[in-house]
């Protein structure tokens, strides 16, 4: 049985279809939300157990993992960025991570999994390697905290030897996805909706020769479960889409399968904040564990968009 906290949120409901597909059952945790889409819903109650979790509550995180006899974690629970104060941010994310691995270690657990971020690469020239030395520095919260739970998440392992594995997923997107802040996202609701998208937010209008690493939310899921379950020779793996994907290349997926009234013009050539090939090596994750993405930006739109037209709201 495998606790995937942040099991009911957008990464968490891919993530929890991928184990039930090679046959694990799952409990997955929620806060607050409560989302069922059709692609688990029947698995609800029978191989998936919900469960409410405040993660900051220790004792709750150690019954749960007791209870259901819980032989692994994959910890992907984070709070809403900038939904809390600074200082209950920090609660938050900090108290969770010990709560999660102290109730591993409680549990005998054979691994905890760790999400990290591709956000700690930013400022850094690619492609982006496991062993890169990262800055001392934290420009948004996700790269500070995903920088802190990587370097306690493995000094955790090395003082308990419990299996701490550290995922940095990067740039993903997908059914699901809710908060509208990645351009694949706005561009394939309104692709699918045939409206124009907002292109006013994260840095404005966007350049065509701007790049990034994007990962769809099934190679995700799938880059986790398979590091999850089979490594075995490091603590840290990209889980990435392996290549730089430019914004021109995105308007031009979405412009093939847009509905009639979809309208976006980006800006010629390469923006401020450009830099070279920033993406990354998937190298140690494929040979390790044979990951290797599935959903090219074509397939995954087409995927993407048709879910839109499905499920609008």
């Amino acid at each position: 049985m495998v606790l995937i906290t942040g099991g009911m949120g957008f990464i968490g409901l891919h993530t929890v279809r991928r184990f039930l597909d090679v046959g694990e059952d799952v409990v997955a945790t929620r806060f607050r939300t409560v989302r069922e889409p059709e692609f688990i819903k029947s698995e609800i109650g029978k191989r998936v157990k919900v469960e409410p979790l405040d993660l900051t509550a220790a004792h709750d995180v150690v019954d749960i993992v007791q209870k259901h006899k819980v032989d692994s974690i994959v910890h992907l629970a984070v709070p809403a960025l900038g939904g809390l104060s600074a200082a209950e941010d920090f609660r938050v994310n900090m108290f969770g991570l010990i709560n999660v691995l102290e109730a591993g270690r409680i549990g005998g657990v054979k691994r905890v999994s760790v999400a990290s971020s591709g956000s700690i690469y930013t400022g850094m020239h690619g492609p982006f390697r496991e062993d890169m030395l990262l800055p001392m520095i934290g420009r948004s919260p996700t790269e500070s905290y995903k920088k802190a739970f990587e370097v306690l998440g493995q000094h955790y392992g090395d003082r308990t030897g419990m299996s701490v594995v550290i995922l940095r997923i990067t740039g993903i997107y997908g059914p699901l996805y809710h908060s509208m802040s990645n351009l694949p996202s706005r561009l394939c609701h309104a692709a699918a909706h045939g409206t124009a998208p907002n292109l006013s937010v994260r840095g404005g209008v966007p350049f065509e020769e701007d790049a990034q690493d994007l990962t769809y939310c099934k190679d995700c899921a799938l880059g986790i479960q398979l590091v999850h379950s089979d490594a075995k020779q490091h603590t840290v793996y990209n889980i990435g889409g392996g290549r730089a994907t430019t914004n021109g290349e995105m308007l031009a997926a979405a412009r093939k399968l847009a509905a009639p009234g979809f309208s976006a013009e980006f800006q010629a050539g390469k923006g401020p904040a450009w830099r070279p090939d920033p993406y990354c090596d998937n190298t140690r994750a494929e040979t390790e564990v044979g990951y290797k993405p599935q959903y090219d930006t074509d397939r995954a739109f087409a995927d993407y968009i048709d879910w839109l037209k499905k499920y609008p709201t």
